[in-house]
C-alpha cells in the first residue's frame, strides 16, 4: 500500500514520514549518507579522484597544460573546471550541448576556486607574462542520485591534492621550453574547502544531503560551502526563505563536515603514499 501512496501522493508519503522526523530511507533530518573518497583514480591524469555519496557518484581528471599567462594576471595560471552531467547518470539529461544544470555546477565550482583561493595561481606560473600551466578540471557525474554539487566539490578538490607538475625551464630569449616529466612538484593548497547541500519541505523541515527524490518535492535547496570555520559560499537557487537562525544551524552543520571529509581526503592520500 505504501507502494501506491508513494506514486500516487508523493507529498503526503514525504510528510507522513517527516511527521515522525524520519526520512523515506530510514535517516534523520540532519544525517548525511554514506561518503567515500578514493584519490588517484585515474593512472593517465595529473590528478583525478572519485567520490561517492549515497549513490551520487563523480569522478574527476585532471589534465595539466602548458599556456600563455593572461596580460591581465600575467604572474598566474589557471585552473578551469568543467562538469558533465551525461544521459548515463540520470534521465532528467539529455545528450548534446551541456545544459543549463551543468552550466550553473562548473560556474559554482569556479566561483569555489575564486572564493577561497584554495590554489595560489602564482604558484601555476612558470615565467611571467610567458608561461603558465593551466588545469583542465573535467568533472564526470556517473551516477545523479541528489546533493550532486557535494560530491563535485569533493572531487575537484580530492583530485587537485594528487596533482604533481613536472619541472619546467624555459629560455625567455630562444622561448625553447625544457620539460622534465621525471621531477614533479606537488600542488599545494591552502585550504580544503568542501559543499553541504540542504533541502527544505514545507518550509519547516530541513533535509541534510538530499537524494534526487527528495529534492524533487523539497521547495528549495541551498548549498554552503566552508573550510573549516571559514565560509565562502552559500548558494540558494530561488525557493522559500530560510530564517537568520535555520541558516546559523545549515552553516554551523556544513562546517562540521568540512573537517570530515578533509580528514577522509586526507587519509585516502595516506593510503596512496605508503
Amino acid at each position: 500500500m505504501s507502494v501506491h501512496i508513494k506514486t500516487i501522493h508523493p507529498m503526503k508519503y514525504m510528510r507522513d514520514f517527516l511527521a515522525r522526523n524520519i526520512r523515506p530511507d530510514g535517516r534523520k533530518l540532519s544525517e548525511v549518507r554514506p561518503t567515500a573518497i578514493n584519490v588517484g583514480s585515474i593512472s593517465t591524469a595529473d590528478g583525478s579522484a572519485l567520490v561517492k555519496i549515497g549513490n551520487t557518484v563523480v569522478i574527476c581528471g585532471i589534465k595539466a597544460e602548458l599556456t600563455v599567462p593572461n596580460a591581465e594576471n600575467p604572474n598566474e595560471g589557471f585552473v578551469i573546471p568543467n562538469v558533465e552531467l551525461p544521459p548515463l547518470c540520470s534521465p532528467q539529461f539529455k545528450s548534446g550541448p551541456p545544459g543549463e544544470t551543468a552550466q550553473v555546477s562548473s560556474q559554482f565550482l569556479a566561483d569555489i576556486l575564486v572564493n577561497s583561493k584554495c590554489v595560489d595561481l602564482q604558484s601555476l606560473c612558470i615565467m611571467p607574462d610567458k608561461l603558465a600551466w593551466v588545469l583542465y578540471c573535467d568533472l564526470i557525474c556517473l551516477d545523479h542520485d541528489g546533493s550532486v554539487l557535494d560530491a563535485c566539490v569533493a572531487a575537484l578538490v580530492s583530485a587537485l591534492c594528487t596533482v604533481t607538475l613536472p619541472e619546467v625551464k624555459f629560455d625567455a630569449i630562444t622561448k625553447n621550453k625544457t620539460v622534465e616529466l621525471e621531477k614533479r612538484r606537488p600542488l599545494t593548497l591552502t585550504c580544503f574547502p568542501f559543499a553541504s547541500t540542504f533541502a527544505t519541505f514545507d518550509e519547516n523541515s530541513i533535509l541534510a544531503d538530499p537524494s534526487e527524490e527528495e529534492e524533487s518535492l523539497c521547495s528549495g535547496t541551498i548549498s554552503i560551502v566552508t573550510s573549516g570555520d571559514s565560509l565562502y559560499s552559500v548558494h540558494k537557487p530561488g525557493g522559500c526563505q530560510l530564517s537568520e537562525n535555520r541558516l546559523s544551524e545549515c552553516i554551523s552543520k556544513a562546517q562540521k563536515r568540512s573537517l570530515t571529509l578533509r580528514g577522509m581526503v586526507e587519509k585516502s592520500m595516506e593510503s596512496i603514499k605508503s
